[in-house]
């Protein structure tokens, strides 16, 4: 895995051992980060604050800082994937724009106000048909973790039935091979 564009573009990401994660493909994350840089309802990616749920090796948090995001949260109850986040940030040299939570993206709780500012753009990459994204959503809302307006990137299996939200808008939806991306506008 690698980055594929902005200031850290080629660099390689740390992937945690064994296949308890299931990384973002390089061309589904261009294809991703294209729509954001340029759909009429995004804001882009440039300094904005960013959380990375479910974030396994980070692969789209770091995407998001290599293409000038302001900070990112990565949140990641693994061990060894955790660890893989810490190596690509020491390597990429983002202390100060990234931390790393040890929490359940399904089970939030509040946003502690040490974590600054709420998030404008939320990455959720869940395992596939276990309804941990549409709790996540929910937990993100509850918790005041989103600002108002925020874009929310969440990854589903491409056969998963629909799914809503309350508070949250579909934008737009892509299918990458066995993966469905829903871009989401948090509207409460």
């Amino acid at each position: 895995m690698r980055i594929v564009s902005g200031e850290f573009k080629g660099r390689s990401l740390t992937a945690p051992p064994g296949l308890a994660t299931r990384p973002t493909s390089d061309r589904a994350r261009q294809a991703v980060f294209n729509i954001l840089e340029h759909a009429p309802w995004s804001p882009g990616v440039r300094d904005l604050r960013v959380i990375d749920l479910f974030a396994g090796s980070g692969a789209l948090g770091f995407e998001a800082l290599s293409r000038g995001a302001a900070f990112c949260l990565f949140v990641e109850t693994d061990e060894a994937a955790r660890g893989a986040i810490r190596e690509t940030v020491d390597a990429f040299s983002l202390f100060g724009r990234t931390r790393v939570h040890r929490r359940d993206a399904a089970d939030l709780g509040q946003r502690p106000g040490g974590d600054g500012p709420a998030f404008e753009l939320a990455f959720l990459d869940p395992p596939y048909a276990k309804g941990l994204g549409e709790q996540s959503l929910a937990r993100l809302a509850a918790g005041s973790w989103l600002a108002p307006g925020a874009v929310v990137v969440f990854e589903r299996g491409v056969g998963e039935a629909a799914f809503a939200v309350d508070g949250f808008e579909p934008l737009d939806a892509r299918d990458y091979g066995a993966a469905r991306v829903h871009f989401l506008r948090y509207a409460p």
